[in-house]
């Protein structure tokens, strides 16, 4: 196992993303969070759109270093039972129509119940040779959930509202890593759903926890949040950022993995494996300069491998939080993760750690001279 995602670390991560919690429904995974930060943290508040946030003192209340990452993962929410029992859906999030079709879900009830079902649409037998040619829309899909009517699907506990996840757990697999040809040790593998991004709320607590475990000393206070309804429009950022007025903040989110069949370097440059990410640019923000220089530097002085990233489409939290108050300076530090928005993602937790290791060093360097350094002229 890795130095720093120990067994203790390794089965928060298995809780936190085997959890329920699409935007809007984040309860669980806040629930748990609160509990594994709780052992660690100086503070832990909430705002009042369900953020959670669990912060770390050192030798100075100032500057406040956020670290946020979202705990909503995609999901979808039911907008009608028709009447054979079979559930339209809206989606949670952004999904691409092709990875849905056959795919299992978890349709939770008002009384917090789990109803199985699958998302399916008219079978391609009975498709005419142009339906067939073109590729099924959500809105062409329902979940099956075994319902023969209406009346079925009400007593399972359905009613228009309930939210749906994918039905997929976490795992872990060890394999030998190769470069150049040459031997290079091992990689654990981690498999599951929702590691975007709540793989950025467990490097802000392992953050947190390192800091207190090996009583690491920081001329700053730095402040973990979980925060909610990332996916459908930075809304937690908003609010948490309102709330804890960060003077600096790293964004810890997942990044789109480059390194599969038919993707151009040019569109996504990350490798898994290859260490965290750096973000120059996305859509939602252009990072501080001086805080990205800074964090590259105490990358390559302590070693700690990093690749530099740039998502022309989509953004993160930091979008939200670096035009809070008077505006902030903000990073995203990103876990090349392959397969994101889909029931199943891969990640590196050699990348993970190697995020929290560049994290530590930084809030080990961060005063307030230097954070007042990045907008200084």
């Amino acid at each position: 196992m890795n130095n720093l995602i120990d067994q203790q670390a390794l089965k928060f991560l298995e809780e936190l993303t085997n959890s329920f919690g699409p935007s809007g429904f984040e309860r669980e995974p806040a629930r748990i969070t609160k509990e594994y930060v709780s052992k660690f943290s100086d503070k832990i508040t909430m705002d009042k759109l369900g953020s959670l946030m669990f912060s770390k003192k050192g030798t100075s209340n100032d500057p406040i270093i956020l670290l946020p990452g979202h705990i909503d993962e995609v999901g979808f929410i039911v907008s009608s039972i028709n009447k054979q029992g079979f559930l339209t859906f809206n989606p949670l999030g952004g999904w691409f129509d092709q990875v849905l079709l056959g795919q299992r879900v978890w349709v939770r009830t008002a009384k917090g119940g789990l109803v199985p079902g699958v998302i399916a649409a008219k079978p391609p037998h009975l498709l005419s040779p142009e339906e067939r040619a073109k590729v099924v829309v959500k809105e062409k899909m329902f979940i099956d959930i075994g319902a023969s009517n209406d009346d079925e699907a009400k007593e399972m506990g359905i009613r228009v509202g309930n939210p749906a996840i994918p039905d997929s757990c976490f795992s872990t697999f060890t394999k030998k890593v190769f470069k150049d040809g040459k031997r290079k040790g091992t990689d654990t593998i981690a498999v599951g759903k929702a590691f975007d991004d709540r793989i950025g709320t467990f490097v802000a607590a392992e953050v947190i926890r390192t800091l207190v475990a090996k009583k690491i000393s920081h001329p700053n206070t730095v402040v973990g949040a979980a925060t909610v309804m990332e996916e459908v429009g930075l809304r937690g950022a908003r609010t948490s950022a309102y709330v804890a007025k960060p003077d600096v903040c790293l964004t810890l989110e997942v990044d789109i993995a480059g390194d599969v069949p038919g993707i151009e370097a040019s569109e996504a440059p990350t490798k898994m494996g290859a260490g965290a990410s750096l973000t120059t640019f996305d859509a939602s923000m252009i990072p501080n300069q001086g805080l990205l220089e800074f964090v590259i530097k105490v990358a390559e002085k302590a070693k700690i491998p990093y690749q530099l990233s740039q998502i022309a489409r989509g953004g993160t939290d930091a979008g939200a939080v670096h035009l809070q108050h008077a505006g902030c300076p903000s990073l995203v530090i990103g876990i090349p993760t392959r397969h994101i928005h889909s029931h199943v993602g891969l990640l590196s937790l050699s990348d993970a750690e190697g995020a929290i290791k560049l994290i530590v060093e930084v809030v080990k360097k961060l005063d307030k001279k230097t954070a007042e350094g990045f907008t200084a002229l």
